[in-house]
């Protein structure tokens, strides 16, 4: 594999898919919590309407209660917000490998072969994330 398609096949590739994953979960983390505060806010609104028949209430607040438990339970086993900041640090990781690398500072600097330096810290960043992923999956289990 050449160094150019090495950039462009695994380092581009694997920031565009750490962002599209991050900004996708950071989506879905505040769209929960978002959704968490709103339903808890309208409980005790439902709640002192006077004017609404006592049962009417009562179903609104459970179905209400219910959602925000539903949400905020989903929210804990998917880990949104964990992976969403695995993620964009991943993203980040391997554009500042490549930054460095493209204007052959830091540990580029003076190397005669700086591509066979480049490949070991990237793979080693996509490894620690996998790594990560993999602890995760069996924790689950």
């Amino acid at each position: 594999m050449t160094e150019e398609e090495y950039m462009k096949e695994r380092i581009d590739g694997q920031i565009g898919w750490y962002e599209r994953k991050s900004a996708r979960n950071k989506k879905l983390t505040h769209w929960s919590k978002g959704l968490v505060i709103a339903f808890s806010v309208f409980i005790p609104v439902i709640a002192g309407f006077t004017w609404l028949t006592e049962s009417f209430r009562l179903d609104i607040t459970g179905i209400l209660g219910a959602l925000v438990s539903g949400i905020s339970g989903i929210t804990a086993v998917m880990k949104f917000q964990d992976k969403w900041t695995k993620y964009r640090l991943s993203a980040e990781m391997l554009t500042h490998e490549k930054m460095l690398y493209n204007t052959r500072t830091g540990p580029y600097m003076g190397q005669e072969d700086p591509f066979k330096l480049l490949v070991p810290k990237v793979e080693n960043i996509i490894a620690e994330e996998t790594a990560g992923w993999n602890e995760y999956v069996k924790r689950e289990e």
